[in-house]
């Protein structure tokens, strides 16, 4: 069998590359200009390479009884390493999936292809727009993965978004961001704040070191309607190679501190990360 050799290919948005893993037979890399994107195991989708998958797949498996399906909506798509994990550890999960760049859609598709029967629909087009028009009540979760570059998009950490997520979830769903800030903390801090005025339940996991301001780096945002399982998640991320904590409560509501609930009027971006941090050669 021929050995796999990288793809760098001009997409939509920017320059892709899918890179070999030389470690684990069919492992791949997605970078985005540099910057990792996806790491997906086709033959082993449940291994996650990366720390805030493994923290988004805890909320994923933690929120209902195992092995039960589940109706998730995905904004972001990259190279699907959530959906295979769901339809890996749900069957019968239905999925759908809003990429914004066709481009990519095409390369995963072509290098990195679906199972049948994965229950996955990946189509192309604005997260925001696709979460408005998606039916009220329709999802268990809403999964948010989107960065523009290294940032997240503006439009997609306002009040009204997160308006527009709770309407699609069900009474007892979820809504998981993946975040990228650095101390003060001021855009992770509104965050809290944004979703809180929607959500009566909010918790966020990410590592200590992060936490204290000590560099830049991943947080993920959980919220909901009816109370969250804090106590699994608690115990799924301090049982991690990189441990976490899950901030909920009175801790939370001292981190957000002073912070307000974002407008799409006063909506900007996630901060430019450090240069350097989620580089590759």
């Amino acid at each position: 069998m021929a050995e796999p050799v990288p793809v760098t290919r001009d997409v939509d948005l920017g320059t892709a590359k899918l890179l070999p893993d030389v470690d684990r037979d069919r492992a791949w890399l997605l970078t985005m200009d540099g910057a990792p994107q996806s790491y997906v195991d086709l033959d082993e989708p449940t291994h996650l390479e990366f720390e805030y998958a493994r923290r988004v797949a805890h909320v994923l498996d933690a929120v209902a009884a195992p092995g039960l399906p589940l109706d998730v909506l995905h904004l972001g798509g990259g190279a699907l390493t959530l959906p295979r994990y769901t339809a890996a550890t749900r069957p019968g999960s239905r999925q759908r999936v809003i990429e914004a760049d066709r481009g990519l859609i095409d390369l995963v598709a072509e290098h990195l292809p679906l199972p049948a029967g994965s229950g996955i629909e990946v189509c192309a087009g604005d997260a925001r727009a696709a979460l408005e028009a998606a039916p009220a009540g329709s999802a268990d979760v809403v999964v948010a993965d989107v960065f523009g570059g290294s940032r997240v998009p503006a439009h997609l950490t306002s009040v009204e978004y997160a308006r527009a997520a709770a309407r699609v979830l069900r009474p007892g769903g979820h809504y998981v961001a993946n975040l990228a800030d650095g101390a003060p903390f001021a855009f992770l801090r509104s965050q809290a704040a944004t979703f809180a005025a929607v959500f009566p339940h909010l918790c966020l996991i990410a590592e200590a070191p992060m936490l204290r301001g000590r560099r830049f780096g991943n947080a993920v945002l959980v919220a909901a309607r009816t109370e969250l399982p804090v106590a699994a998640l608690s115990r799924r991320a301090a049982a991690d190679a990189f441990p976490a904590r899950v901030e909920h409560g009175t801790a939370l509501e001292r981190f957000a501190a002073d912070a307000h609930p974002v407008t799409d009027a006063a909506a900007t971006a996630s901060p430019e990360p450090p240069g350097g941090t989620f580089t590759v050669g």
